[in-house]
């Protein structure tokens, strides 16, 4: 029975998770409305949607040592903050560069609390011995639905900058309460300051580098499933099996709600069958469901292919980035984390390219290969994934 710190600590990172998924959500919802306050063509706005990618990948890197040196527990914090307050800003810029220089900081926070919150987490599991990170990947989907269903109730009635401000009030307020109970909470592994001899952390052996860039591979393998899904998944059924758009906005709630139910019942899952079958079974079944989803020509089994591959690539990720952040620290979560995310930023284009180049169809059929190489890699890394 884990002690009252642990599961104070539990509900504090749950509550990160959800916040994290809840903010991101409520500004990808308002993207349109603040193409339109600033008058940025497709290609200016694209370009300054760039600015969340490249804050994210840069701070990922950054945030390992940053976690080494202060705690993840107080990085988590700061970057919460960060987050909330960064997310209020797009609506106060008035030109696409303006929107990209917010957008830079949007996403320095954005990816900064990502890093520090998996690298907590990563060290919660070690002291549960309980394969519960699942249930935080959970926490920030069903942030991420209540964002985006909440976003999508109140544009009509709010402005951008009523809305968005509003987030960063809840941000800050989940922050004052979660902060309180992660601060007050003894970080599982110590800062490094004032750290010497024996007990200062070990540079990484090369093989254990190496292993976590293959962790980092499953979740890139994995993330470009989900970025080509939200960009492309309710065109394809529209466009290629004549689906209305109301009914064509399902495809991505159903392999949303299906991912989410599958994190819920991740922890079982791999207390039941452990890292290696989780991983095989789950990579299977998102081949399998992909090829149904893409290739499909009824719009039903189609929609079933999209669920079907989101319970299947549901515990992949966190699964990578909980063994990455057990064999290198904050570190490890870094380079996992960093390598998922470009996975989530390289599926649209990819897709985008493939499809004018063969079709959209052909071109989803891309997140069953990547889903079958997460298999491949799974089982090639079975002796690590036991340790």
């Amino acid at each position: 029975m884990p002690g009252p710190d642990l599961v104070r600590l539990r509900l504090a990172l749950t509550l990160f998770f959800a916040l994290d998924g809840f903010v991101f959500a409520g500004w990808v919802v308002r993207i349109p409305a603040i193409k339109e306050q600033t008058g940025a063509s497709a290609s200016a706005l694209g370009l300054a949607l760039l600015g969340v990618s490249a804050g994210a990948v840069v701070t990922m890197t950054l945030t390992g040592r940053l976690c080494r040196r202060y705690g993840s527990h107080l990085v988590t914090v700061v970057c919460a903050v960060l987050l909330s307050l960064s997310v209020g800003l797009p609506p106060l810029t008035h030109s696409a560069p303006a929107l990209g220089a917010v957008l830079l900081l949007f996403g320095a926070a954005y990816g900064g609390i990502n890093v520090a919150f998996n690298s907590a987490a990563v060290d919660l599991v070690a002291a549960l011995r309980r394969p519960i990170m699942p249930g935080f990947h959970a926490a920030f989907s069903l942030g991420g639905m209540i964002g985006a269903g909440l976003g999508a109730l109140v544009a009509g009635s709010l402005s951008p900058t009523q809305h968005l401000w509003g987030l960063a009030a809840v941000g800050l307020l989940v922050t004052a309460v979660a902060g309180r109970m992660l601060l007050r909470c003894e970080p599982l592994t110590p800062a490094d300051r004032g750290r010497s001899g024996p007990s200062a952390p070990h540079r990484p052996s090369g093989r254990t580098r190496g292993l976590v860039i293959v962790f980092g591979l499953i979740a890139l393998c994995t993330a470009y499933g989900e970025g080509a899904l939200a960009d492309w998944g309710a065109l394809h059924l529209e466009q290629d099996l004549g689906a209305s758009p109301g009914v064509a906005a399902l495809g991505y709630s159903c392999f949303a709600l299906a991912m989410t139910i599958g994190r819920l019942t991740g922890t079982t899952l791999l207390e039941r069958l452990g890292r290696t079958r989780t991983v095989l079974a789950g990579g299977s079944t998102a081949t399998i469901g992909m090829l149904l989803g893409s290739l499909a020509p009824s719009l039903w089994a189609a929609l079933l292919g999209y669920a079907v591959t989101g319970i299947g690539l549901a515990n992949l990720f966190p699964v990578a980035v909980e063994r990455a952040g057990a064999l290198a620290g904050p570190s490890g979560v870094a380079t996992a984390s960093t390598l998922g995310y470009g996975g989530m930023l390289l599926g649209p284009p990819a897709i985008g390219f493939m499809a004018d180049w063969f079709s959209l169809p052909v071109a989803l059929t891309s997140v069953a290969v990547l889903a079958a190489v997460a298999t491949l890699i799974g089982f090639a890394t079975r002796r690590a994934n036991t340790g």
